[in-house]
């Protein structure tokens, strides 16, 4: 039994049988099923997380700007509505960079060492949606922050 199924008890097992009786090759739990509890959910997506914070340059990148622009903004008393912008696409910067570091992981698996013109466009399409989404990012951190701070500066 793989390490993907290990948590897969015989009930389980027995739950998922084909007509004759013989549990189907790919039988295994619901999704919700996988993680043995919530804990461990929340404990893998930890995992994650701390994996792209030690592997990946970008998304610590994207988490110290994430934090110097949150704190400016609270700094600058921006409105409720502002700060959840602010917020969110800080947010969608860094799950986007997450879902990159997540596809080039497959598609190393998935090829190895090997070039395939398919992978290198699903690596650069996926590239491409982080690169999108940071310099919306920038233009929305623009537009909130760039007005308040030129006030605070006495620019105005």
């Amino acid at each position: 039994m793989s390490k993907f199924n290990a948590s897969v008890s015989q009930s389980d097992v027995t739950r998922s049988t084909n007509v004759d009786g013989a549990a189907p090759v790919w039988a295994r739990p619901q999704a919700w099923q996988v993680a043995e509890s919530l804990f461990s959910s929340f404990r893998f997506a930890g995992m994650g997380i701390w994996f792209a914070c030690r592997t990946q340059r970008n998304f610590r990148i994207h988490v110290a700007v994430s934090v110097v622009v949150l704190s400016t903004s609270l700094f600058l008393h921006l409105s409720p509505v502002e700060l959840a912008l602010v917020s969110l696409t800080c947010g969608m910067v860094m799950v986007l960079e997450l879902l990159n570091t997540a596809l080039e992981a497959l598609v190393d698996l998935t090829v190895g060492n090997q070039y395939h013109e398919l992978a290198k466009v699903a690596k650069d399409c996926a590239a491409a949606s982080v690169l999108v989404s940071a310099l919306v990012s920038v233009f929305v951190a623009a537009f909130l922050l760039l007005p308040p701070i030129v006030v605070e500066l006495g620019w105005a």
